[in-house]
């Protein structure tokens, strides 16, 4: 994922559109909303809930939007929408899989709205299952670059049960079994190292290394499924070196 992330870090610092932002800040309050509804409204008893509260705060979305969605995800005030969770399973150009996760309140329509954003930008559609075995899920704890280095951060979560810590540059990637999540996190924190998000991922267990071409055609796909309301997270297995990011870049 190194490749997806780097790309995503680079598209957040461009990203200073109100539309892009709005749609940002949407899909961080219903993450909050559900995370709510599952657990509770408490945040210090719910991880979930506590890093979908840190993660939107990252991202500058004003506490009192925070709050509201907590109140309505916990049933303290009325409102609140029934999302559910739905992985959509596909293959981009190159034969790089493509996992969507969706939260939705109407199947039918984010099914079509994944499959016509699929077909529209060079990708197909894949059964259930023929994809997913490609990938396992983590916990991915994201950390700003600045002032720490690879070492100082492996030194602090390596008893906390993180599997690998990976530099990309701008952040680090610590990677842990989900069950390890919310330690590595603590660890973190105990550290006094700040983290910018906590969350559970797809890791993918094998890569397709991409040239400028095949690369361009992927984010293409990726930025227009990331566009959808109704999409929370698009996860792929592809690899792009820093001279191919380069190059799309520019």
């Amino acid at each position: 994922m190194s490749g997806h992330s780097k790309w995503a870090t680079t598209k957040h610092k461009k990203a200073g559109i109100d539309a892009k932002r709005g749609k940002l800040f949407a899909k961080l309050i219903k993450n909050i909303e559900v995370a709510a509804r599952t657990g509770g409204g408490d945040p210090a008893g719910n991880p979930t809930l506590f890093d979908a509260i840190q993660k939107a705060k990252k991202s500058s979305v004003p506490n009192d939007n925070i709050d509201r969605a907590v109140k309505r995800g916990s049933g303290a005030e009325a409102g609140g929408v029934d999302y559910q969770g739905i992985t959509y399973e596909g293959y981009a150009a190159a034969g790089v899989a493509v996992l969507i996760e969706c939260l939705t309140d109407n199947k039918n329509r984010s099914a079509m709205e994944v499959r016509t954003a699929m077909t529209r930008n060079g990708g197909t559609m894949a059964d259930p299952g023929s994809v997913s075995y490609l990938f396992s899920r983590k916990g991915v704890v994201v950390v700003p670059a600045a002032g720490h280095t690879e070492d100082d951060v492996l030194m602090a979560v390596l008893d906390a049960g993180a599997e690998e810590v990976r530099d990309l540059g701008d952040t680090f990637e610590v990677v842990s079994e989900p069950g390890d999540m919310v330690a590595v996190r603590t660890a973190l924190q105990e550290a006094g190292i700040e983290y910018d998000s906590a969350d559970m991922g797809f890791v993918p267990s094998v890569q397709v290394e991409l040239d400028a071409e095949g690369a361009a055609k992927v984010f293409k796909l990726i930025d227009a499924l990331e566009d959808l309301d109704d999409v929370q997270n698009v996860y792929a297995n592809y690899d792009v070196s820093d001279e191919v990011l380069e190059t799309i870049d520019a």
